[in-house]
């Protein structure tokens, strides 16, 4: 059960945050909220990657995001046709929003794969989701994730395209400027992304465009996530709370995406004060980590409105502390 933990905002009204029964649904596509958000506000920054040291943190702004993902909505085109399958196996990196948005606008169904699966479990979604390619990173906490991908490629015949995120500069450039991107419906399948599979085998939900979009686009207002303010991603890219939620949301209320690399407490603290968070989406474990560690009092937590945790049962002693340490609201 998911849990929200709110600042009261001088500039932050209840009709923003919370949709009513009436609100319409949105009829668009990832690659939509996208351009939207482009158009509107260009130079406004939507991605930062999340390194511990500021100096290396690289940023993308709206117009450099869409330019990017156009790119790779081109590159993709060369290797796939749109409809097809595409598996990506890797932790959270830049280049894996990149991907899921050029993908989008490619009209390419995205399978989003957790970087801890072994072999059989590997093997297994890439089969049952008839992945025509898969793009990955060479490692992955100290496994060989190129070594587990050819050790199961021989049984995976509609496996014809392996990626590299390690190459992916050159992959970006191998598409045509003159490529024409095609029409993506709202109704077209966006991603497919696996359940844990802890009552027996993993099941594919394939998602659509106009469901990603729209549960991104209540959960931004649930979390009162205003234009221009920050919302850290910290849980995986697999899941749709880091694809769809935190990637989705932050861009669907133009917002700034700053995207983690794992959690680790420390990191997390370090981004909320020196890029002035204020959302952070988290599962209750992290929020335990996070108030534990020696820099939940060093650091200035004040540009916090709002904590978002699931995923899990999320205790209640647990939201009453938080309420007292930050001064938030569980709504």
């Amino acid at each position: 059960m998911a849990s929200t933990l709110q600042r009261p905002h001088a500039n932050l009204t209840t009709s923003y945050w919370r949709a009513d029964n009436s609100d319409p649904v949105l009829e668009t596509t990832v690659g939509g909220i996208l351009r939207d958000a482009a158009a509107a506000y260009p130079d406004w920054v939507a991605l930062i990657e999340g390194t511990p040291d500021p100096a290396t943190r690289r940023r993308w702004t709206y117009a450099e995001l869409l330019t990017e993902a156009e790119r790779v909505a081109r590159a993709l085109l060369v290797c796939f046709a749109p409809g097809e399958h595409l598996a990506v196996w890797a932790p959270n990196l830049p280049e894996w929003e990149l991907l899921e948005f050029g993908a989008a606008l490619a009209g390419v169904v995205l399978v989003t794969v957790n970087p801890t699966l072994r072999e059989s479990e590997l093997a297994y979604v890439l089969h049952q989701s008839r992945a025509a390619g898969i793009f990955f990173a060479p490692d992955y906490r100290g496994r060989h994730l190129l070594n587990t991908l050819e050790s199961v490629r021989a049984g995976l015949p509609e496996l014809r395209e392996t990626l590299l995120f390690s190459e992916w500069d050159q992959f970006v450039a191998s598409g045509s400027p003159t490529q024409v991107l095609p029409v993506v419906a709202p109704d077209d399948m966006a991603q497919i992304q696996y359940t844990s599979g802890t009552t027996g085998f993993p099941k594919g939900a394939m998602l659509h465009h106009r469901g990603i979009i729209n549960s991104a686009r209540f959960f931004a207002r649930r979390a009162g996530l205003l234009p221009g303010a920050g919302i850290i991603t910290c849980v995986p890219l697999f899941h749709t709370g880091g694809c769809v939620l935190g990637v989705l949301g932050a861009v669907h209320a133009h917002a700034r995406h700053i995207l983690a690399p794992g959690f680790e407490a420390g990191l997390v603290l370090n981004l909320i004060e020196t890029e002035r968070a204020a959302v952070v989406g988290t599962v209750p474990t992290m929020l335990v980590a996070m108030m534990e560690h020696p820099d939940w009092t060093r650091r200035d937590l004040s540009s916090l409105r709002a904590i978002v945790s699931g995923g899990a049962p999320v205790p209640a002693a647990l939201v009453r502390q938080i309420e007292a340490t930050l001064e938030v609201l569980s709504r």
